[in-house]
């Protein structure tokens, strides 16, 4: 189970023109914010990717404002943990587990999972925070995470994971970010 002091969130290289071609955009970036908000309540680590952010570009609004105070790490890797900087800082929190969300699902989120998963880190997917262009990578891929140990959910059910119990104060909150 999900354990907001255990937990950071991974967001995954929501960049240029790639972010705008995305299927179902707008569920993709409306679950990223919820996501992104919800971590922020609950003082839950953040960490960004970017991929080549020279030649794809700086992470898109209105994500790159909602993270303009979280580490943000260019790389050319496809992994996030091909990043030496990344990996230490990731490291450093010492955390042992990751939410996944970002794009593309088959590539640069499919990666991440599955190094983490080999370091030991209990993996978690939104997936209906992640996308690829096509619907037949998002699902192949999200299968690919499962069978290799990592837990796919909805949204919903990693934040009201994080939250634990409705007598949390933050469940007001909360409340707000999902209707």
């Amino acid at each position: 189970m999900l354990n907001r002091n255990h937990v950071v969130l991974i967001f995954i290289d929501v960049q240029g023109r790639l972010h705008e071609i995305m299927h179902e955009k707008e569920t993709l970036d409306a679950n990223m914010g919820k996501l992104i908000q919800c971590a922020q309540l609950l003082d839950v680590p953040i960490l960004g990717t970017e991929q080549i952010p020279e030649k794809l570009g700086d992470t898109n609004e209105p994500f790159k404002s909602m993270l303009s105070d979280v580490p943000m790490f260019g790389k050319t890797a496809f992994s996030c943990c091909g990043e030496p900087t990344f990996e230490q800082k990731f490291q450093s929190l010492e955390k042992k587990q990751a939410i996944l969300v970002g794009i593309e699902t088959h590539v640069c989120v499919y990666q991440t999972a599955v190094d983490l998963l080999e370091q030991g880190i209990e993996v978690f997917v939104a997936a209906d925070a992640v996308s690829s262009r096509s619907a037949e990578n998002i699902m192949l891929a999200l299968q690919a995470m499962r069978d290799a140990g990592a837990q796919i959910l909805p949204t919903e059910s990693v934040l009201f994971a994080l939250l634990r119990d409705a007598k949390d104060p933050a469940f007001r909150g909360l409340l707000k970010l999902i209707k």
